[in-house]
This record gives C-alpha cells, structure tokens and sequence, in this order.
C-alpha cells in the first residue's frame, strides 16, 4: 500500500495511463480490504461488550441478538480470508462459465438451467454483473447449453474450483407418475482474459460458423444470421455467443471466449491437472460428479471433494453457495503447498 502511495506521489506513474489505473485499481482494492478488517474488528469489540453488558444486566434477549450478529460477523470473516487465497495467476479476472446438461432430455436441461440461476443469484449477492453470451433452449423446458460472463474483482478466483459435473435427485415435476430422477450436468469456468497476455491463435486453425440466434421468441427474435460459433481444431474447443444483434459483436466476443478458454487450459496444464479436467469433461454421468444436490428422499446438498454437506438445498440453489466455495479453494491451497 505505501509502496503504491509512494510511485502516486512521484508523478512517473502518469506516464503510462493503462498501469495507472490498474495501479490504481489494486490501491483501491487493497484500500477496501483493509477497510473491511478494520470494520469486523470494530464490531466484534462492540459485540463482545454488549454480551458483556448482557450477562451484568441478565438480558437474555441481548446476549442473543448479539450471538446471531456474530454469527453473520463470522460469515463475513470467513469470505473475507477465504479473498486472501485468491493468489493465482488469473485469480482477480472475469469469468466466463458454461453450463452443459448430460443425458437425460429434458430432466437435464433443466437441471443446467438451474445451475445457471444458480450461480447468477451468487454473483448479485457479490454485487458483479453478468451477462447471458449464449443460450439454447430445451424443446420443452430448461437449456441445451448456456453461457454467462461474470465481471468483477476475484469472478474467477472464486469460481474457479466449480468446474466439474453436478448430480441432481427430485422427484421429476415432468413424470407424470411423479417418479425420483437423477440427473447430470457439468459446469465450466474459465477466466477473462486481457490484452495483456498474449495468447496466439491461428485463424486457419479455427472453424467458424454463423447461426440464427434461439431465444424465447416474440418480436425481439433475431431473424438474421448473427450468432457466432468458433471451433478450435488442434482443441477441440468451441465457443459460441449470440447475445447481441450485431455478427461483428458477436464474433468479437466469441473470440475472447476463446482465448480465455486455452488461456485457462495453459494455466491448468501449469498446475498439472489438464488430464483430469480432461477426464471429468469426458463424460458428464456417474463417477464424475464434485457434488450432488439431493431434494427426495431427503433434503442434502454434499459436496463430494471436501465432504462439506448443507440440509437446505432450497438455500444453495438460491444462490447461497460461499461456503462450498470457501471450503474447495482452502482444500485446494493446502493441497498445493504440500506437493
């Protein structure tokens, strides 16, 4: 932090408008985490004393109300040091996060739908802002694949460890003898990327394909064809978007989707685990699930790498998921350091 004051003061940082402001971003987050610890100090010291005052005055309605506040103080605590992992190369970035349904039909689709209400119910409980670059929608209910960019500080640090295959059991509101389904689909994160990492794509390594948009029809259909698919031979990778009208937008964004995905896949291979996202991306069914989300015969939500459970799973799916995410980055440090 003083460092940052220090080349502020010296004038030399205004030379280069683009490192000023991203050294002015980072003052700015440092600023505010430091504002946040300084605030949960001075709570917890104004909670102890009223418990205090509490048991002096034998105010059992105090001492209880002052036990939940710190119940919501230890929550905040939490997130915030689970910030201080996000250490990794592309940790502060953006994210993009592709949802998938397994086998399955409908059942499927909307199980991936639902993920993906999910995670936009968590990134506005962040205050990031998100946009829907791609969605196909199922003949009858849910999406055949989806897309959302999470923008903010950290969106990929914080995601990062949901990539994998989420496993649902219900009793199937589309079973008409309202039978228990299980059903499968698979999340994928990967970061924004900016102009300052080079990544070398060769266009004539690429396929790339143009289509009608799919929405949920009316008169804001998109009649033309705008939406952009890009294959990436050597990969194997495809993107596609077509959230804007324009073709020209459209491809844009799908090629920094592009990027963004074998950017990750390198950052990956760095950590030496390409091969098992490669064999959970394999196949979207038993065997291969992070977590599974059970609502019939019992309410449970289990996340099956750091054995963390939930008997609300109403909760999660509404977005309420810090925890298993606090829990899997934590593993995954710990993991790390002892290698």
């Amino acid at each position: 932090m003083e460092e940052l004051d220090s080349i502020t003061e010296e004038g030399n940082i205004w030379d280069n408008q683009e490192k000023a402001k991203k050294l002015m971003q980072e003052k700015s987050h440092l600023q505010d985490s430091i504002d946040k610890c300084n605030d949960i100090e001075k709570k917890l010291s104004d909670l102890l004393e009223l418990i205090k005052l509490g048991e002096e005055e034998k105010e059992e309605e105090i001492i209880n109300e002052s036990i939940e506040f710190l119940k919501d103080l230890s929550s905040k605590a939490n997130i915030l040091s689970t910030e201080t992992l996000l250490s990794g190369e592309a940790d502060e970035n953006s994210a993009f996060v592709e949802f998938h349904p397994g086998a399955g039909g409908t059942e499927s689709q909307d199980w991936a739908e639902i993920l993906m209400r999910m995670y936009v119910r968590w990134s506005e409980t962040k205050n990031y802002s998100i946009e829907i670059v791609e969605r196909a929608d199922g003949e009858e209910a849910g999406i055949k694949s989806g897309t959302i960019k999470v923008t903010g500080k950290n969106a990929y640090g914080w995601l990062k460890t949901e990539s994998g295959i989420h496993r649902l059991v219900r009793i199937s509101p589309f079973d008409s003898q309202k039978r228990r389904h299980t059903s499968f689909a698979s999340v994928w994160v990967y970061p924004e990327v900016d102009d300052d990492i080079s990544i070398d794509i060769k266009e004539n390594d690429c396929r790339i394909d143009t289509y009608r948009s799919s929405g949920a029809g009316g008169q804001h259909v998109n009649t033309t064809d705008s939406a952009v698919r890009i294959t990436h031979l050597p990969s194997n990778i495809v993107v596609q978007c077509q959230s804007q009208r324009s073709q020209h937008k459209n491809r844009s964004t799908a090629w920094s989707m592009l990027r963004a995905r074998i950017y990750e896949l390198e950052l990956q291979k760095k950590e030496e685990e390409s091969q098992k996202i490669i064999d959970k991306k394999s196949e979207i069914g038993w065997g291969h699930q992070i977590r599974s989300y059970v609502l019939q015969p019992y309410q449970l939500v289990k996340d099956l790498r750091t054995e963390l459970e939930n008997t609300n799973p109403q909760e999660v799916l509404d977005g309420n998921i810090d925890n298993f995410l606090s829990v899997a980055l934590s593993q995954k440090v710990q993991r790390k350091e002892s290698n």
